[in-house]
């Protein structure tokens, strides 16, 4: 602890040597992350077996939902930074999440499929599905950059607490998420969709509650930095309340853009051209030779991070329906193999961190463990297309997918923990806001990309089933072996550039991995 922290007479109360604050901010993003993949875990199953979507679209669905939530939070930091603060922004975020989960307890009428193949589904279910996923997308916009953002501030400047404090914040969110796969998939497969849909809203709910009792802890942090702003009225109504207002309508938007996939599909294609040119024309005409290798490195990283995520991300797609219709699983519902992702990261986050100290001037450089992760997910997908083939005409062994898991949180710990930090430490200070948007743009992009590369191994289904398994084990061979490929090869690639790449950073690669 520094002596500053330890004279200043308004440090706040402390619990195991962190502010109370901390707490109150780990038991709020648990519960929003346990209701966030407590419903991301059941959706495809939900859409794929209550609704009778085909796997084309229910994993375009998942694709639009997904490349919406991590594209949002763009919108929300700005206006939490511009007007509202952190507090009232998570407030309000978390109340749309509330919202939205309480709607996704709405199931309907369960979709029919008639002998000749026609299928009837519910309607207007499917449209409170689809509102109440605006509201979740919302209500991460709001909330999820937001409470990271307030993490921050309850320690001073130069605080040794402040990298344990985050450790302790993200633990957060991965009990949260190893609870939610556990849970929330037991109780929708066991005793019904709104059982697990509705056992995430009341995640979000203790979350929200969590955080409105908490308030005191934060002992004033994350208030608005123009209260009078706020308070001053627009066409008879006060800002703060327009705000909310305009940001609950703009749900009606998102509402049709999560049914429409290639307007988001357009959407992120014009984003990501906007962006590129833009980087393009200010390294070009703003910046010394310095500064503008370091743009191009860094956007050189954001590009092989698209591949990385867009293979990663087949959890909650390809890899969920594989456990579901391949998988030699018994009685074991198959979202429960999700929460492996959230436990390898809780018993392995503290062994890859000494790792990193221990191999000292061997620790590699960024773009040698971006290459890692890619070579490590790859192999991930090796480990599947080992199970299938020695599998001959039965079910794939468990431990198949469990050696899957493992190796992709490997490789999620070799590029998640450097990769915010590479790009505010590259960035040129003017635009460190515009690329940590072009991060989350690109993040949203390997979300969308990830449902494209699932419909590889898209099954024609009976009444949600697949009822031919070795014609079902040929189309998931077809995948996992152009994402081995795909994985290996970036991987290489990546790695035979990394010494190109470490030049051009001129030396913020050794702040990094120090």
């Amino acid at each position: 602890m520094s002596d500053s922290t330890i004279n200043n007479p308004e440090q706040p109360k402390q619990l195991f040597g962190h502010p109370k604050g901390l707490f109150i901010l780990f038991f709020t993003e648990m519960w929003e992350r346990f209701s966030f993949y407590g419903m991301k875990a059941l959706l495809i199953f939900y859409l794929t077996k209550y609704h009778l979507f085909t796997d084309v679209d229910g994993n375009l669905l998942i694709g639009s939902y997904a490349a919406l939530v991590y594209a949002i939070p763009v919108v929300g930091g700005f206006l939490a930074d511009k007007y509202l603060g952190f507090r009232k922004a998570i407030v309000f975020g978390g109340i749309m999440l509330v919202l939205g989960h309480a709607g996704m307890a709405y199931e309907g009428n369960a979709a029919t499929q008639s002998v000749t193949g026609e299928i009837v589904r519910d309607n207007f279910a499917l449209q409170i599905f689809y509102l109440s996923l605006a509201f979740i997308i919302l209500g991460v916009g709001f909330l999820k950059a937001n409470i990271s953002s307030l993490v921050g501030e309850l320690y001073h400047k130069g605080d040794k607490r402040r990298d344990s404090g985050f450790t302790i914040f993200y633990m957060g969110i991965n009990l949260g998420s190893f609870l939610a796969t556990i849970i929330c998939v037991w109780l929708g497969e066991t005793y019904g969709w709104s059982y697990g849909f509705g056992a995430a809203g009341v995640g979000m709910f203790f979350g929200l509650l969590t955080f409105i009792i908490g308030k005191k802890h934060l002992l004033g942090k994350g208030e608005s930095n123009v209260p009078e702003l706020l308070n001053k009225k627009t066409l008879g109504i006060k800002n703060e309340w327009l705000i909310y207002g305009l940001s609950i309508l703009s749900t009606l938007v998102v509402w049709q853009m999560v049914q429409s996939h290639s307007v988001v599909q357009n959407l992120l294609i014009i984003a990501g051209a906007i962006s590129f040119v833009y980087i393009l024309y200010y390294a070009l005409t703003q910046l010394d030779k310095v500064a503008k290798e370091r743009l191009l490195a860094l956007t050189i990283l954001i590009v092989f991070t698209v591949i990385f995520w867009a293979l990663f991300e087949q959890a909650y797609t390809s890899l969920n329906l594989f456990a579901d219709r391949i998988l030699d699983r018994g009685e074991i519902a198959a979202g429960t193999f999700l929460s492996l992702n959230a436990l390898f990261i809780i018993l392995l986050a503290p062994v890859f961190a000494w790792l990193w100290v221990k191999l000292g001037k061997y620790n590699p450089n960024t773009a040698v463990k971006f290459s890692l992760a890619l070579m490590l997910v790859g192999l991930g997908f090796g480990s599947l297309v080992m199970g299938i083939n020695a599998s001959e005409m039965g079910k794939v062994a468990v431990y198949w997918l469990v050696i899957t898991y493992f190796l992709h949180t490997c490789g999620e710990l070799c590029l998640s923990p450097v990769g915010l930090s590479a790009v505010t430490k590259l960035s040129p200070v003017k635009i460190v806001g515009f690329m940590m948007g072009v991060w989350f743009l690109a993040t949203a992009s390997s979300e969308f990309i990830a449902s494209l590369l699932a419909n590889i191994a898209s099954v024609d289904t009976t009444n949600g089933t697949a009822p031919d398994l070795n014609i079902a084990k040929q189309s998931y061979l077809k995948l996992f072996e152009y994402l081995f490929y795909t994985g290996l090869g970036f991987g290489v690639l990546l790695l035979i550039l990394s010494p190109v790449i470490k030049k051009l950073m001129h030396g913020v690669d050794k702040e990094l991995n120090n």
